[in-house]
């Protein structure tokens, strides 16, 4: 199994830790300290000897913050982990709602002027020390750069990940990695740049065509890079890490640790993004009197904008899983009503299925397997301690993906063991309304992901009802299921081009009754120009996902005659790309799952 169950932190674990982390604040003349979820990297998944946040404070959620005062530490979290918080975190942990409260006035209201908080430079961001760091001076609260503190207490902390890299090939990438550095370079020199530090392990990979396996789930590298305006590249990384590669002419490796000796040589001006670059960098680039321009991580779009070849790629890795999935519908149907069956193993018969393509690399997440009350969590990890029996009526929501070397798919479905209510149908049909209003809208160019955010949540505004995350996020192509800058969120301010993949996933959650999420993901692409349409650029989402709804979730009598003949088009479009990939009871199940509404 990829997947295990056993709980990685226990609430009692924290308070003492906290008491040990406070003793090395009063020591280092501190009176706070930051820990954040976030490695040097800035990625959203942390090798285990980057989770801090979890190791201190029990939350092992995959965002937020923990602000650590004498008399209080506040574990700051958005709306995805408000339920989960509380089930994780011991009493002396006080629970913030994020970014609804900004972490500078929770300081400002709390500490004195005078006082000072420790930050440990490589965990945050430039932009993130910058806004803090001026809200906080007019306090008069100092915000001190210092080594980590928790890393001083944690006795037993796993060590560096240094597993080898691997070659993507260029068929499936689409490009060379010769010909992005040459491109890419060519975009230093006309902003007249003279390099660019690389953090993001995506980026990385993406641009070297390389993957690696330093982050569960993730086939990313732990490394950093510098790319020079004439094309060349330092790549910093593990011993060892590179000997399976054959580097391109012009790519040199270089031990991890010399990172900050090499940026103090590089001629000014050198890129650092202030969105993900650790603060740590631009210290040493001050203090050896480099000139720091900021701007984008140069990788970020062109990853963003697949090509042809990792579109294919894509297609086909959501074929397999579509073929997959239904599959492990059909043993859920046959094996749920019988009874006996638990979250956990729904979750390892998922992975079986997936095992049997033989060419599954990794799971692309943690798979949620949420039954019932624990469907409302919305990233709700089943463990052997919390592991629920499903029972008759219960809704059961599968959140999962596949890393194939072809694409990384990421997929919900939620389904009912059993009859459902009358309210299971009606919230359901909206989340499901929501989906497709987001997959059928056609959209002038230039558009973000905040401007269509509001098609997937109007039918549940409509019923007083709505979400608390953001309704898609960018997708990689063999890379992190998790990608930027593209999202269906309201805090997206990057304009949706072609290539781009996100998820469309609305959700409606009750919590201590049930939980509802539908995900499918999508490709922006060029819309065909309508008879008696405007001149001007649209655009449109090619779908990827192939898998059936649950029709018994399907309230048909609050469908408009449109919406019905969406879904009747889906299943019809779903049942001739995945039929000739089945047989057996798999096969009739599908053909009975796609019949018209």
């Amino acid at each position: 199994m990829f997947q295990d169950f056993h709980a990685t932190t226990h609430p009692d674990q924290g308070p003492p830790r906290l008491k040990a982390l406070r003793a090395e604040m009063a020591s280092a003349g501190l009176q706070g300290f930051l820990v954040p979820r976030a490695d040097a990297h800035q990625g959203e998944y942390v090798a285990e000897r980057d989770a801090r946040l979890a190791w201190l404070t029990g939350f092992t959620g995959s965002a937020g913050f923990c602000a650590v005062l004498p008399g209080i530490a506040g574990v700051f979290i958005d709306g995805r982990y408000r339920v989960q918080v509380r089930a994780e975190v011991a009493a002396e942990f006080t629970p913030v709602p994020w970014p609804e409260t900004k972490l500078a006035g929770w300081l400002t209201e709390r500490m004195k002027p005078g006082q000072r908080i420790g930050f440990d430079p490589w965990l945050h961001t430039m932009s993130e020390i910058s806004e803090l760091r001026a809200a906080l001076e007019r306090a008069d609260i100092a915000l001190i750069p210092t080594e980590n503190l928790v890393d001083r207490i944690w006795e037993d902390r796993p060590y560096h990940p240094n597993a080898p890299f691997f070659a993507h090939p260029d068929a499936l990438a689409g490009e060379s990695a010769a010909s992005k550095r040459i491109r890419l370079a060519e975009a230093l020199r006309e902003a007249e740049h003279r390099a660019a530090v690389l953090t993001l392990p995506d980026s990385i990979a993406w641009l070297l065509n390389i993957r690696g396996a330093d982050i569960p789930r993730n086939p990313v590298p732990h490394a950093f890079a510098i790319l020079h305006d004439d094309g060349r590249c330092d790549l910093f990384c593990g011993p060892g890490q590179t000997a399976a590669l054959v580097l391109d002419e012009g790519v040199t490796a270089h031990p991890r640790h010399t990172l900050l000796d090499a940026l103090t040589t590089l001629d000014s001006p050198v890129r650092l993004d202030p969105k993900s670059a650790p603060q740590q960098l631009a210290l040493t680039l001050r203090e050896a009197g480099v000139e720091i321009a900021g701007g984008d991580d140069p990788c970020r779009l062109p990853k963003a904008r697949k090509t042809e070849a990792e579109l294919a790629g894509m297609r086909e890795a959501h074929l397999r899983d579509g073929a997959v999935m239904v599959r492990f519908l059909t043993w859920l149907d046959e094996t749920a009503p019988q009874g006996g069956l638990t979250e956990i193993d729904v979750v390892t018969a998922l992975e079986g299925f997936r095992r049997e393509t033989n060419v599954l690399r990794d799971i692309a997440f943690d798979t949620i397997c949420g039954a019932g009350p624990h469907g409302a969590i919305v990233h709700y990890r089943v463990t052997t301690e919390t592991n629920r029996a499903i029972s008759p009526g219960d809704l059961v929501l599968v959140d999962s993906g596949s890393q194939f070397e072809d694409g990384t798919t990421d997929i919900t479905r939620t389904v009912i063991v059993g009859e459902p209510t009358a309210e299971h149908r009606a919230c359901y049909t909206r989340v499901l309304q929501g989906l497709i209003g987001l997959s059928r809208i056609r959209f002038p160019k230039g558009l973000t992901g905040a401007h269509l955010d509001t098609l997937a949540r109007a039918p549940l505004w409509a019923a007083g009802q709505d979400y608390d995350h953001g309704t898609g996020h960018g997708v990689g192509a063999y890379l992190c299921v998790h990608e930027g800058p593209q999202g269906f969120h309201r805090r997206s301010t990057v304009p949706l081009e072609p290539g781009m993949i996100l998820s469309n996933e609305p959700g409606y959650y009750r919590e201590g009754a049930f939980g509802i999420r539908i995900e499918n993901l999508v490709a922006v692409q060029e819309a065909p120009v309508l008879p008696g349409g405007d001149d001007r650029e649209m655009l449109d989402f090619e779908t990827l996902t192939w898998v059936p709804f649950d029709r018994r979730l399907i309230d048909t009598g609050l469908l408009r005659s449109d919406e019905r003949d969406w879904i009747d088009r889906y299943h019809a479009d779903t049942l001739a790309r995945i039929s000739p990939r089945l047989e057996g009871a798999a096969l009739d199940w599908l053909n009975a799952a796609c019949a018209p509404l």
